[in-house]
């Protein structure tokens, strides 16, 4: 083999790998790796894109919307629209309070557009208005924002646990879940929240000739949130409410001092009932109807929904099983206290779904390619192909995961499309071995010889045209805009496809030749 003449990459690899002991434990090794990164790989349904932003909430007490807006929102506007890789800024003005939000360019680094926001909002404390409070900057993350699990939680009878009690033990399965590792987030929807309410009668108020600023700041000497302010009701009652988690018993807010009137001290419970209970202020209510057991969908039911996020890039079918088993843990305890629970939305489920869906179709397309080969090469020279097409997969597969990419529908769009590509360079060099292995010029080679110079000939040709295939791909990783960001599986994995099929042609295809192909000398 030394006297074999090569000219490029493709005839100096078909003859270092050719009798080459490793050649069989590389391949294997290609296979096992990329089989390992299937399954390891995290899975989404859909690839993750890159939006950043923001709100920035101005509160200024006693302002009406034109002050705020004059005085607060456009000047804030113009200086944040100094922030590079912003899109678009939208102002909101209310009595008492402004809100901007920032929407960056799509592909913004998050990190990034986050600190620049904060930045130019502390560069700018100066030129609030007098009376303006500090302003609340919260970024928000598409990435941990979208659930990947929510699960309605509801009362099966109605003389089951009261509202503060389902809190609590939704509350304790909520704990357990945020300490799974990779899991960003969890919100609770519809929940009512336990808290101190405050009702006051409007009658013995202006008895005692006592404000309702009293009131409140004899609240907040006490409590760390501030008390609001709800409309009196029919019975000329006022609520006051939001007191939350501050207190440590109902006797220190019924015997709070609020005044002194003809030299008698007037406590909180001469003016108003005071009880803990759930946040009555939250008049919304969220129901959900399920079908059990095959039965008609049942009445409606008051629910709480928990919702539980993911970490960029980490795995959402583990994910969500693990959230899944939590949640199985504490069934006897639902059971017990009358609660049941639906699982609303379960996108590791799909995501699992749609990968192996995919995986189905690809090993299904490799065998077609297998079948339409065999009439046209024979069957030996198409179960070398066939073998080619999965060692491709597979390095490209391993570079995906070590790239700390995920596998979603798209990067496996991208295989599939990849598919009628990278079998061209395995079939070209194997039908340029069938070829001059039937010319008479050759019958005095031996096929060694015969499979080295067949491979170097069609080394330029080849390396050219799928040169030129991945450079058409690779501008697809330019386009902007959420598009450009949802598509970015292929560009980032058809080229590098390309790139292994090259090798595994030059490396594997004529080892595997040598091996099943049987010789015939001097047929044309």
């Amino acid at each position: 083999m030394q006297n074999i003449k090569t000219h490029n990459i493709a005839g100096y690899l078909s003859r270092a790998f050719l009798k080459n002991p490793l050649t069989p434990i590389l391949a294997f090794a290609i296979l096992a790796l990329g089989y390992i990164s299937l399954e390891v790989m995290p899975r989404e349904e859909d690839p993750q894109i890159a939006v950043s932003g923001g709100s920035i909430i101005v509160p200024m007490p006693g302002a009406s919307p034109d002050e705020i807006d004059n005085a607060v929102l456009k000047p804030l506007e113009r200086k944040i629209s100094e922030i590079k890789g912003i899109k678009d800024v939208y102002s909101t003005a209310m009595h008492n309070v402004g809100v901007l939000n920032i929407q960056y360019k799509i592909g913004e680094d998050r990190e990034s557009s986050n600190l620049k926001l904060y930045d130019k909002v502390m560069q700018n404390m100066d030129s609030l208005p007098g009376g303006a409070m500090h302003p609340l900057v919260k970024p928000f993350d598409i990435d941990i924002d979208v659930p990947i699990v929510t699960v309605a939680f509801y009362k099966k009878k109605e003389l089951g646990i009261d509202h503060i009690k389902l809190y609590k033990q939704i509350k304790d399965i909520q704990q357990d879940i945020n300490a799974i590792q990779d899991i960003s987030k969890t919100t609770l929807k519809g929940a009512k929240r336990p808290q101190f309410n405050v009702l006051l009668d409007l009658d013995k108020l202006s008895a005692y000739h006592i404000s309702i600023g009293q009131i409140v700041q004899s609240i907040q000497a006490i409590a760390k949130n501030s008390p609001d302010v709800d409309l009196p009701a029919q019975d000329n009652r006022l609520m006051v409410f939001g007191v939350k988690n501050a207190i440590n018993s109902i006797e220190d807010l019924q015997n709070l001092v609020i005044a002194k009137y003809m030299g008698s001290l007037i406590y909180l419970k001469n003016i108003a009932k005071v009880e803990y209970y759930y946040d009555i202020q939250n008049y919304q209510e969220a129901l959900v109807t399920y079908k059990a057991d095959g039965e008609p969908f049942s009445e409606n039911k008051d629910q709480v929904t928990m919702t539980i996020s993911k970490l960029k890039g980490s795995n959402a079918v583990e994910l969500a099983e693990q959230a899944l088993d939590t949640i199985k843990e504490y069934e006897d305890e639902l059971q017990k206290n009358g609660l049941g629970y639906i699982v609303t939305r379960n996108y590791g489920e799909r995501a699992n779904e749609a990968v192996n869906e995919l995986v189905h179709h690809l090993v299904l397309t490799i065998a077609i390619i297998s079948l339409i080969l065999i009439p046209f090469l024979g069957w030996r020279e198409s179960l070398v192909v066939t073998i080619a097409v999965p060692m491709i997969l597979a390095a490209t597969l391993f570079i995906a995961y070590m790239t700390d990419q995920t596998i979603n529908r798209i990067t496996l769009f991208a295989f599939l499309l990849s598919l009628g590509l990278i079998v061209d360079d395995a079939i070209i060099v194997i039908e340029n071995i069938h070829r001059r292995m039937h010319l008479k010029e050759t019958q005095n080679q031996s096929f060694d010889q015969i499979i080295i110079e067949a491979t170097d000939e069609i080394g330029p040709s080849t390396n050219i045209a799928t040169i030129a295939i991945m450079l058409t791909m690779i501008p697809m990783a330019f386009v902007g805009g959420m598009m450009g960001q949802f598509m970015l599986p292929i560009p980032l994995n058809v080229p590098v496809a390309l790139a292994v099929s090259l090798f595994v042609a030059y490396v594997f295809a004529p080892y595997l030749a040598k091996k099943f192909i049987k010789r015939s000398k001097g047929k044309h």
